[in-house]
C-alpha cells in the first residue's frame, strides 16, 4: 500500500504495516538485505562509450556490426579505477551496485569460454567484471551484474523485423533466419560462467523482454533453475517476463518460476508502491539516470540536481521501494565530474540522514503536504522528510500528540519538543514541531534538500 493511503491520526499499526507479515517475508526473504539497503549504483559501461552517444547508439543509428568494430577496437581503458567507483558509491551512501557484464551490443566485459567477443580476448585483454567485483566487495558493498538477454552481435539472434535490432529494417537481412535454440544455449552458457566463476553474486539484473521475445524464448524456466542452483541467495529482477513498463506475474498470487524478486520500473518513480492481488507488498526498484542516458553521452548535460536525487530516493522509500541510480563512465573509465559532484552531495545528506532511509519503508500515515514520511519497521521510528517550507511549526499530520515520545533532528542530534505556540492551539489533535526558536520563526528550512525529523512513538 502506498504511503498516501488514509490512516487514523494515531501511531497504531494498520493493514499496510501489517503487510510486512510472515507471508511477505517468506515469499521475498532473500531480498531482505536489499530492501534494507534501499540505495544502489547502476553502472552502464562498455564499448558504446567510445562513440559517446549513449548505450543504444548501434540501434538508434543503425550501425552495422562491421562499422561498430571501430568502437570495439578503441575501447582500451588502461587507467580505469574500479576502486574509485566503489569509493564514490560508498561516499554517496549506497550499499550495493550493479554493473553491465554484457549490454545489447553483445560485447562482454568478462572472460568467456564460449565467445571471443569479450574484453578479455579483444583490445584491453582484461576481465573487467572480475576487477569490478573485487573492488566493490573489498569496500563491503553488495555486488550485482546486469546481463542483456538481447544480443545484436550474434548471427543466430533475430535481425530483420525485430523491434530494436540495428538491422531490423535492412532489406539485406530480410531472409535472415534466426536460430533461437542455438542462441539460448550460448546465452545460458555465458550466464552459467558468471554464476559459477565469480564467487557470490547478490543481484542478477536481466534485461529485457518484449512482444514475441519473452520467457519461453529465453528458456527462462531452465535458466532461473540453473542460476538458483549456482547462486541460491541471488535476487533477480522481473525482466525475463517484461521490460521496464511491465510488472509480470510477480504481482499475482501465482508467480512464474522466473517472475523474479522485484519489479523494475524505469525512468519513473511509480505513483504508488507495488502490491500483489491480495494486497501483499511486492519489492520494487526504480532505475533512474542522472542525465538522460544510461551509457556515456558527451553532449548530454541535463543533470539532475542532488536535491532532486535525494527527494526521489525518499519518495521511493516512502512507497516501499529502492532507488538504483545510474552512472555512465566514459571510454577511459572515468565517471563524469558532474555525476561525481552530485553523488558526493547526496552522500553529504546521507551521512547525517541515512537512518531515515536504510531499513525504512512506508509509514502508513497520510502523505503530508510538506513532503513524505518513512518508518523504520524494526523499531517503529517515523521520519518526517520536510521538503516544503512550512508556515509556522511543522504539522505532523496523522500523529496525535499523545502518541509522541520524542522528536529529534538527526542532522544535529538536537531534541525538539512538541510546539506550544499560540498559533497551533486550535489544533489539539495534531502534533506540531518547531524547527527553531522562537517557534513562529521557521524560515529558511535548515536543509533545503530535505530537513528530517525523527519521531519516536510510545509503545
Amino acid at each position: 500500500m502506498s504511503s498516501s493511503a488514509p490512516a487514523s491520526p494515531t501511531h497504531a499499526p494498520t493493514s499496510s504495516v501489517a503487510a510486512f507479515d510472515a507471508r511477505y517475508h517468506e515469499r521475498f526473504a532473500r531480498s531482505q538485505w536489499w530492501r534494507d539497503a534501499r540505495f544502489g549504483m547502476f553502472i552502464h559501461w562498455g564499448a558504446y562509450a567510445v562513440p559517446a552517444r549513449g548505450e543504444w547508439v548501434r540501434s538508434i543509428e543503425r550501425i552495422s556490426k562491421e562499422d561498430y568494430e571501430a568502437s570495439i577496437d578503441a575501447f582500451t581503458p588502461d587507467g580505469v579505477d574500479f576502486g574509485a567507483w566503489a569509493d564514490l558509491a560508498k561516499a554517496a551512501g549506497m550499499h550495493y551496485a550493479v554493473m553491465t557484464a554484457k549490454h545489447h551490443d553483445g560485447y562482454a566485459l568478462f572472460d568467456s569460454a564460449v565467445s571471443d567477443y569479450t574484453t578479455a580476448k579483444r583490445g584491453p585483454r582484461r576481465d573487467f567484471v572480475r576487477e569490478y567485483l573485487d573492488a566493490f566487495r573489498s569496500r563491503g558493498l553488495k555486488v550485482g551484474l546486469y546481463f542483456s538477454v538481447i544480443d545484436w552481435y550474434r548471427s543466430d539472434f533475430p535481425h530483420f523485423g525485430d523491434r530494436q535490432h540495428p538491422e531490423r529494417d535492412n532489406e539485406d537481412f530480410r531472409d535472415h533466419q534466426p536460430d533461437l535454440e542455438s542462441y539460448r544455449q550460448f546465452m545460458h552458457a555465458q550466464i552459467r560462467e558468471l554464476c559459477a566463476n565469480y564467487g557470490r553474486l547478490d543481484v542478477m539484473w536481466f534485461d529485457f523482454s518484449y512482444p514475441g521475445m519473452t520467457g519461453e524464448q529465453w528458456g527462462a524456466e531452465e535458466l532461473v533453475a540453473m542460476v538458483r542452483e549456482l547462486q541460491p541467495d541471488i535476487i533477480l529482477d522481473n525482466r525475463l517476463e517484461v521490460s521496464g513498463e511491465g510488472k509480470g506475474t510477480i504481482v499475482t498470487d501465482h508467480p512464474s518460476s522466473y517472475a523474479g524478486d522485484f519489479v523494475s520500473p524505469e525512468q519513473i518513480v511509480p505513483p504508488t508502491g507495488m502490491t500483489c492481488d491480495d494486497g501483499t507488498l511486492v519489492p520494487w526498484e526504480s532505475c533512474l539516470t542522472l542525465n538522460n542516458n544510461w551509457g556515456f553521452h558527451a553532449d548530454d548535460h541535463d543533470w539532475k540536481s542532488s536535491t532532486t536525487v535525494v527527494r526521489q530516493l525518499v519518495e521511493c522509500v516512502a512507497k516501499n521501494g529502492n532507488l538504483l541510480l545510474n552512472v555512465g563512465p566514459d571510454a577511459e573509465g572515468t565517471i563524469p565530474a558532474e555525476s561525481q559532484r552530485i553523488l558526493r552531495e547526496v552522500g553529504e545528506w546521507m551521512d547525517v540522514n541515512a537512518e531515515s532511509v536504510r531499513g525504512c519503508g512506508s509509514a502508513d500515515l497520510p502523505k503530508p503536504d510538506w513532503g513524505w514520511y518513512t518508518r523504520n519497521h524494526a523499531d517503529g521510528r517515523v521520519f518526517a522528510h520536510v521538503l516544503e517550507q512550512p508556515i509556522g511549526p511543522v504539522a505532523l499530520t496523522g500523529i496525535a500528540p499523545a502518541a509522541v515520545a520524542g522528536v529529534r533532528v538527526p542532522a544535529t542530534g538536537e531534541e525538539r519538543g512538541l510546539s506550544k505556540s499560540w498559533t497551533t492551539s486550535n489544533y489539539p489533535d495534531v502534533s506540531f514541531v518547531s524547527l527553531r526558536d522562537p517557534e513562529e520563526h521557521t524560515f529558511p528550512l535548515p536543509d533545503p534538500k530535505d530537513t528530517v525529523l525523527e519521531v519516536r512513538l510510545k509503545d
